[in-house]
Formats: structure tokens, sequence, C-alpha cells
């Protein structure tokens, strides 16, 4: 999958304190797929599961250049939400390019 669009780094984050440094190097130290489904349900609620996947999914159909509209109505959410998700795609940390490139690319 080749973007559509060039992402520009704008914004920087760091763990503000030993908690989020923590809750980084959990994630890092999960070694595979089921792992992580593991942790993920058990730090979260079904429902907040769902919603990070849908961002990412709003992620993946914006890097192709898909309309906001028809993204909402595809995946069932805002165009409030597909915005936001713009935002940090287009202007963020890089985190959403990093993890398309890693799952998307030439697939």
């Amino acid at each position: 999958m080749e973007p559509k669009f060039e992402f520009k780094k704008r914004e920087s984050y760091r763990p503000r304190n030993e908690r989020e440094k923590a809750l980084v190097k959990a994630f890092k130290s999960l070694e595979s797929e089921e792992e992580t489904a593991h942790f993920l349900r058990d730090m979260l609620t079904p429902a907040e599961i769902e919603e990070f996947a849908n961002r990412l999914e709003i992620a993946r159909l914006l890097n192709q250049g898909r309309p906001y509209l028809d993204i909402s109505k595809k995946v069932g959410t805002s165009t409030t939400t597909v915005t936001r998700v713009a935002h940090w795609l287009f202007k963020g940390c890089g985190g959403y390019h990093s993890v398309l490139k890693k799952l998307f690319v030439n697939k």
C-alpha cells in the first residue's frame, strides 16, 4: 500500500513519567500476536479494543486517499473521529505511519 499523502512530523511525544515508560516497555516486550491480544484484552474493554481497531482502519483508508465521509460510513464512526485520526496520521508523531508501513506495504 503506497501512501497517497506525505507525512510531515509536527508532534513529538515522550512518556511523561515512569508509569507511561512502563506501558511503552510493556508493549515492546510482547513477543506474539496471542500475547499482545491477551494483554490488550486484560487492559481494555471490548469496546475500547474495537475503537482502537477502528482508528487503525481509518488510518489505513485515509492513507489510501479515501474520502472522509466514505470512511465514516464504512467504519461506522463519525466524521469527527475520521478528522481526529487524520490529524495524527498526517501531522502527528509518525506512529500510524510506522504501523501502516509494517502491516500493509506490499499486501
